[in-house]
């Protein structure tokens, strides 16, 4: 049995290198190839185009890498049509995976498309919905999704969320800060400015700088003359987690990982004035941090844009230390409604099982 996996950024390939390193435990013949990053290669995907080179974020952003996208889709095409492949896992990244859904279905291919983890309709508009149906099966990691889709007389398939498996609450952690940047470079180049004010201004605390990968270490040069500050790659971030006691990261599935360990959050996020403008007009949504959006309501203090500066999160980090048990019983009421059991191995099987309509 074949897979083509399509996702595009970090988070994406986080959830594909999860299923295939299950269904590998047992299934050494199946085979994947595709469109991911570093950690789906380690799990045995056979990566015939890295992640590193399509992330993208904004619209305008997007736009100037359409045609070099346009262009790999066609690749992925062709590569699928000679190696006879039957079945298509898409994994998120929306702007480029449904134009590629659309592209399949025009070829009119004898396959079965699985869009796991699509894109957010409940946000982006539910215009999106006709495009999603394409897919044979969609395949979602949050409960509201399933009611969502019902609306629209869609099924989909919920077990779950990934991340239940994988993250378990920290009971006891240490005094330190930690600071996550994000994984795309335009997010990382305009947050740690922010960072190296906050971490030269509080001496008195001491402070982690996960980086995604090593890639990254180019733009954290500045860092690493202070004394107060630590610098990570390979270290994961459940063991990082055990040395602090809250964090500020930008905004992403991170703030759902640091949720699930139980660390207190400041959400950050800042992009240029056009891509926000464009969003705040577009998007239908209160919150941007998943652990708000699954609870409707605030666990995690959300700086956005101008509010996100050294002064707010100074005073966001006062905030979280004062009120942090109070916090830690909403991530609580929150991992209950996520919980599942078996979670990664059940999408695994239901992969392996609607996949052997051809074999």
């Amino acid at each position: 049995m074949k897979f083509f996996v399509s996702c595009g950024e970090a988070s994406g390939d986080l959830h594909l290198s999860y299923i295939v390193k299950s269904i590998k435990k047992n299934n050494e013949n199946i085979k994947f190839y595709g469109v991911a990053g570093e950690k789906s290669q380690a799990v045995g995907v056979e990566v015939i185009q890295n992640i590193g080179e399509l992330a993208v974020m904004g619209f305008f952003e997007a736009l100037k890498k359409y045609k070099f996208l346009k262009n790999k889709a066609k690749e992925y095409l062709e590569f699928i049509k000679k190696n006879e492949i039957k079945n298509i896992i898409l994994i998120d990244y929306g702007g480029f995976n449904l134009k590629f859904l659309e592209l399949l279905r025009k070829e009119k291919l004898d396959i079965r498309v699985f869009y796991y983890i699509p894109p957010k309709v409940w946000v982006w508009g539910e215009s999106r919905v006709k495009k999603i149906k394409l897919a044979d099966h969609i395949v979602v990691i949050f409960p509201w999704e399933v009611e969502f889709y019902k609306k629209h007389n869609i099924k989909a398939i919920y077990f779950g969320n990934p991340f239940i498996d994988v993250y378990k609450n920290i009971d006891e952690r240490q005094d330190k800060i930690l600071l996550l940047p994000g994984s795309r470079k335009q997010e990382i180049i305009v947050i740690l400015p922010i960072y190296l004010e906050l971490v030269r201004e509080e001496t008195n605390r001491n402070f982690i700088i996960k980086l995604n990968s090593k890639d990254d270490l180019k733009y954290v040069k500045e860092f690493e003359t202070l004394n107060n500050v630590e610098i990570e790659v390979e270290k994961k971030l459940n063991k990082i987690c055990k040395e602090c006691e809250i964090s500020v990261a930008t905004s992403g599935t991170v703030i759902l990982e640091l949720a699930l360990l139980g660390l207190p959050t400041i959400v950050v996020y800042k992009t240029s004035f056009l891509n926000y403008f464009i969003a705040k007009y577009f998007l239908n949504i209160k919150y941007i941090s998943l652990p708000n959006i699954t609870m409707n309501s605030e666990i995690f203090p959300e700086l956005i844009q101008d509010k996100c500066n050294k002064k707010n999160i100074k005073e966001k980090i006062n905030y979280l230390l004062i009120n942090k048990n109070e916090i830690e019983k909403k991530i609580k009421k929150m991992r209950d409604k996520l919980d599942g059991t078996s979670v990664i191995d059940n999408y695994a099987n239901f992969f392996i099982k609607e996949g052997k309509w051809k074999y």
